[in-house]
C-alpha cells in the first residue's frame, strides 16, 4: 500500500519540483543563490523523518538561506542515474548549475549546516580564483 506523501516540507519551504526534463533549467532559476535539491522517493520512511525533523524546526532551515527544489527519484529514475544515488534522502547543493557537494541522510541540523557551509566556501574559493586572488 501506497502511504500519500505530506507536501508540507516541500509547501513549508517553497521546494520547487524538478523533474529530468526542467532539472538545469530550474536550478538556473536560483541565479547567484546557493540552490539545494532534496531528493527523495515514495515511500521512503528516511526521507519522511528527514521532512519531520526539517518541519520541526523551520526558523533552523530558513536561516540556511537556500533556493529549494526536490525530485521524486523513484518517479525520475533518470536523475538517480545522473547523480548516481545509492539512496534517499541525499541533498545536493548547486551554484550557477554547479555541483557543489552532497548531504547524505539527515543527521540533524547541525551536519546539514555544515554541508552548507562547506558549499558556501567552495563558492568562496572560486570567487577568489575567477578575481585572480589580488587585492
Amino acid at each position: 500500500m501506497t502511504v500519500p506523501v505530506d507536501h508540507a516540507a516541500f509547501e513549508t519551504f517553497a521546494m520547487r519540483e524538478l523533474d529530468a526534463e526542467n532539472f538545469d533549467a530550474g536550478l538556473a532559476e536560483a541565479g547567484d543563490e546557493l540552490a539545494v535539491v532534496f531528493f527523495w522517493g515514495l515511500d521512503c520512511f528516511n526521507c519522511e523523518i528527514a521532512k519531520k525533523a526539517m518541519l520541526a524546526q523551520p526558523e533552523a532551515i530558513r536561516a540556511l538561506d537556500l533556493r529549494w527544489y526536490h525530485a521524486n527519484v523513484y518517479a525520475q529514475p533518470a536523475l538517480g542515474r545522473r547523480f548516481a544515488l545509492h539512496g534517499v534522502p541525499t541533498w545536493f547543493f548547486f551554484h550557477r548549475g554547479k555541483r557543489l557537494g552532497r548531504a547524505t541522510g539527515w543527521h540533524g541540523i547541525a551536519q546539514f549546516r555544515t554541508a552548507v557551509d562547506a558549499a558556501r566556501e567552495k563558492i568562496a574559493a572560486s570567487a577568489g580564483r575567477e578575481g585572480g586572488g589580488t587585492a
